[in-house]
Order: C-alpha cells, then sequence, then structure tokens
C-alpha cells in the first residue's frame, strides 16, 4: 500500500512558500510508508495535534474553522488533544478555547498534563546534560532560554526572538544572570536564531555530547530544544493514547516540523502540514493543505471523519 496525500491536484507540487496550494483536498497515492494501520473514521478514536503551525496559523491565531472542526469531531466519538514544544502554561489558553478535557504533553512530551493543569507525568534533562548543553550553547552566537519550575528564564530581554515567544506563550520571562540554579530541574533547554545553519551544527554537535539520555531537536526552523531523550513527541502519543485507553493503531497524529516525526512512527495513522519541509512530509502518510488555508480543519473533515481511503496510483 502506498500513502496517500490530500492536495489540489497538482501532484508534488507547492508553492513558492513551500505550501500546498489546496484550498480543496483530495487523496492521492505516493510510496515509501507502509500503510498497514487504519486511515478511516471508524479506525480513529483519538487525534494528537501539535500545536504552532498546525492547530495555529502563522500568526499564531487559532481559526473559527479549526474550532469548529474539532468540535464536529468530538461530535463524532473522536477524541481530541495537544502536543507541544511549549511549557503548560503556554498551551492553557488553547486547551480552554478548545474545551480539551482529556490530558494533554507538554515540552515535547516531557511533562504530561492533566485536565486541571496537574502534572501526571514528568521526564526532566538530568543536571549532567543540562549542564553540558548550557556550557555550549553560551559560547555561541544564539539566544539561549531554558524553562523550569513554570517559568521562562532568559539572559537577554532584547533578544531577537523574545517577542515572538512572548506572544506565542502568553506571559514574560523571567531575566536572570545565570542558570546554574535550576540546572538540576529543567524542563527544556531552548536555543534560537535566525541561522537554520548554525542551529544544524548545533544540534548535531549537541546530540553527539548528550545521547541517549538527552536529545536536541529542532521545533521550528529557528528554535532548537533540548530535552530528556523521552521528552519526545513519539512517546508522547504512546502515553497520551495511554491515558484516555486508546490503542496505538487506533490514534491519529498531526504535525509540520522535524519533531512531529516521531509520533508520525507511532501513530495509526500520520498527517503533516502542506507547509512542512518535504522531509518531514515524506514521513507522514497523509499530507494535508497549510495551517493558513485550515489544513488541520481539512484533515479532520476530509481524512478522518470523512474516511478518505487510499486508492492507487
Amino acid at each position: 500500500m502506498a500513502q496517500p496525500e490530500v492536495d489540489d491536484g497538482a501532484p508534488g507540487k507547492a508553492n513558492a512558500a513551500g505550501e500546498d496550494g489546496g484550498a480543496t483536498a483530495r487523496v492521492r497515492v505516493r510510496a515509501g510508508v507502509a500503510a498497514d494501520k487504519p486511515v478511516n473514521a471508524s479506525g480513529i478514536a483519538l487525534l494528537v495535534s501539535d500545536v504552532d503551525g498546525t492547530l495555529l496559523r502563522m500568526d499564531k491565531s487559532l481559526a473559527p474553522a479549526t474550532i469548529a472542526a474539532v468540535d464536529r469531531l468530538r461530535a463524532a466519538g473522536v477524541r481530541f488533544t495537544l502536543v507541544s514544544a511549549r511549557p503548560p502554561r503556554g498551551m492553557l489558553p488553547l486547551i480552554q478555547a478548545l474545551n480539551i478535557t482529556v490530558p494533554t504533553a507538554a515540552f515535547n512530551g516531557g511533562a504530561i498534563v492533566g485536565a486541571r493543569g496537574e502534572i501526571l507525568e514528568s521526564t526532566r534533562l538530568t543536571g549532567r546534560d543540562a549542564r553540558i548543553a548550557l556550557d555550549l550553547l553560551l559560547r555561541e552566537p544564539v539566544e539561549t532560554w531554558v524553562f523550569a519550575d513554570d517559568q521562562w528564564l532568559l539572559r537577554d530581554p532584547a533578544g531577537e526572538y523574545v517577542p515572538l515567544e512572548r506572544k506565542t506563550l502568553g506571559y514574560d520571562g523571567v531575566v536572570v544572570d545565570d542558570f546554574s540554579p535550576w540546572a538540576d530541574r529543567i524542563d527544556k533547554i531552548v536555543a534560537a536564531s535566525s541561522d537554520p545553519a548554525l542551529l544544524g551544527r548545533l544540534e548535531q554537535a549537541l546530540n553527539a555530547r548528550i545521547a541517549p539520555h538527552a536529545l536536541a531537536l529542532r521545533s521550528q526552523t529557528y528554535y532548537l530544544d533540548i530535552t530528556h531523550a523521552r521528552a519526545n513527541k513519539g512517546d508522547a502519543l504512546s502515553a497520551l493514547a495511554r491515558q484516555v485507553g486508546v490503542p496505538l493503531t487506533a490514534t491519529a497524529a498531526i504535525g509540520d516540523g522535524d519533531n512531529d516525526v516521531p509520533m508520525f512512527k507511532r501513530a495509526g495513522l500520520s498527517i503533516a502540514m502542506g507547509h512542512a519541509d518535504p522531509a518531514v512530509r515524506a514521513q507522514a502518510r497523509c499530507v494535508t493543505a497549510s495551517n493558513d488555508k485550515d489544513g488541520l480543519a481539512q484533515a479532520i473533515d476530509r481524512i478522518i471523519l470523512g474516511g478518505a481511503a487510499p486508492g492507487r496510483g
């Protein structure tokens, strides 16, 4: 079986921004990804969605079409939840807006959070790995942030990506001179830079030093996240499915980033956003439209609820 893709009828074509151009969708088939898992509504009981670049538009807004589609999904008996690189506090407004009552996953899965905000499961960096990562990053021309004790800690409040992160999280960071006091209880470290090549080199250098107990992985082209190795979206998907009593074969996962690929590999059905990098799209079984063209809503209506079944190309 080959891979179905939702598109506008132009196989393999994207616009100048790398987005899928389809405002309407159909399923087509590409080879390369195993398809021994359910694809229709009758086989999916839980949809797990990434947040930034998937649930939200590029301007960080939540589209009315997405809210309505999530409501239709739940009305059909399919549960919906979120997994994100964000901290729990940065996800709360979205959880409330979407009336999510099942557990969610923050810090790429480093924290499984109950409906009332309680931490159900937590996996933090070891002090050793946190110190290794900080020692390397603080020598480089990148913004370095630490998330610990439910706080966003930073050293440079004038950093290029601080305004974006403040808008994303909905709260201010705490300026500190030294991250050392938090080294033994860090959930996530972030390196932010407008130089993707630099972040790529740092990703390789960090993984050579902190693997296999910790992991450096891009959550955005401009963000490099460092978390415990078990704080990944694949393990997060497994934990969320376990929390609600759904087998992995009955889960669907949708996302747009490198850090979404681990959950693509675990889910019964994997869906990539149309604007995702080609390497990410290649790892998903289906591809929908971009986030600015209501790709999540299209995936819900046309693939999950619509039961779009793969044909053969």
